[in-house]
């Protein structure tokens, strides 16, 4: 097993290389506007998974999907030339969810401050069910005094 940090620089050199080769050689028209948002090697640095996000429509990104892996032996083999491993990791292409996750944490986000603004709003218009303080305090002396000084009818 590798290092972890040796692991970790070899998939950052990836998501680079990678990214500017689709820039750079790969035309094919199927690839679209197309991020590599991450890279991830095994310990062994035999296997790598590109995990990108693709910006428009399902076809695009379905588009997009069958072009890298028919690019897959021109990026595994640009990685192999400038990386100078004795083995070039296999290559997997893995569409990043995390853009659909923050757009669902953000609806979540923004249902729970409507929901908040509804209460806050209710709060300011409602009235106690009892007294306006329910807790008794304890008497003053004073307060003792004033009862043990009124006559008894």
């Amino acid at each position: 097993m590798a290092d972890p940090a040796r692991a970790r620089k070899l998939a950052d050199r990836i998501k680079v290389i990678v990214a500017e080769t689709l820039e750079q050689r790969i035309k094919d028209p199927r690839v679209g506007f197309v991020t590599i948002t991450d890279a991830r090697v095994t310990g062994d640095l035999h296997d790598a998974t590109v995990y990108y996000t693709v910006y428009g429509s399902d076809d695009d990104k379905a588009g997009t999907a069958i072009a890298l892996e028919s690019a897959k032996g021109v990026l595994r083999s640009e990685i192999g030339r400038q990386t100078g491993v004795r083995f070039t990791p296999t290559l997997t292409f893995v569409a990043d969810a995390v853009p659909e996750n923050a757009e669902a944490i953000e609806h979540l986000l923004r249902a729970a401050a409507a929901s908040d603004a509804e209460v806050h709003e209710k709060a300011a218009n409602a009235e106690y069910a009892g007294e306006a303080d329910p807790y008794k305090k304890p008497r003053d002396e004073d307060d003792e005094d004033e009862l043990d000084e009124e006559p008894a009818s």
